[in-house]
């Protein structure tokens, strides 16, 4: 109950504040003297002291018949001119709606209290809107393009090295070398035996015979 309370205060409180704002806010010229000839407080010095925006309301507070207000040119409020107004508030305690910026004029429709002070100028704001909410621009470190990226290029195939045979794996047709040949020098070794053994025999039977021949002498 007690957030339901606090919502509802919350919402009439804006939908005021809207309606005020629309409306616009209510001026009373010249305060509790009104509109006449020699106010209290000069009425252009109270006019600077407020700010006024469109839709605000001015009263002029005044008796029906004894005086009116007058909304002038720039021209005809500087020479009190009361011939030629934009328009004419006669009613007395007269209101009086902006509905534009700028300025406004307004004089008595009496020319010489006019002359003697009994005139104002109000300068209504500009309406401000309220500007409306851009993107963010990126920053410089965002606004850089990258590159697009390029697919990576094959690599060319390299046929392996040629690993040169070692010597125990050579090809089983390749030559083998000859074995060495030992039959010359068996040959040799062989006739040299003989030639020992025939001399050896020679020798003996030349001795035998010797002693044969000894033997018979």
């Amino acid at each position: 109950m007690g957030f339901e309370r606090y919502l509802a205060s919350v919402l009439i409180v804006i939908m005021l504040s809207f309606i005020t704002s629309s409306q616009g806010y209510k001026f009373y010229v010249g305060g509790r003297d009104g509109w006449v000839v020699s106010p209290s407080e000069n009425y252009n010095h109270w006019a600077e002291r407020n700010r006024f925006q469109v839709n605000d309301t001015l009263f002029f507070k005044y008796k029906k018949g004894s005086d009116s207000v007058l909304l002038v040119t720039r021209e005809d409020y500087f020479s009190c001119n009361t011939k030629n107004p934009i328009q004419s508030l006669t009613e007395g305690d007269s209101l009086f709606t902006f509905d534009r910026s700028g300025p406004f004029f307004f004089i008595t429709g009496n020319a010489d209290n006019c002359k003697k002070g009994q005139k104002l100028i109000v300068v209504v704001m500009a309406v401000r809107h309220k500007p409306q909410q851009q993107p963010p621009s990126p920053s410089p470190s965002s606004a850089v393009t990258t590159a697009p990226v390029s697919p990576p290029l094959p690599i060319p195939e390299t046929n392996p090295p040629v690993e040169s045979p070692k010597s125990s794996e050579a090809p089983s047709d390749a030559v083998e070398p000859a074995p060495p040949e030992h039959r010359s020098g068996s040959f040799k070794l062989v006739c040299s035996t003989w030639l020992v053994l025939g001399f050896g025999i020679w020798v003996s039977m030349a001795l035998g015979l010797e002693n044969v021949v000894c033997f018979w002498c």
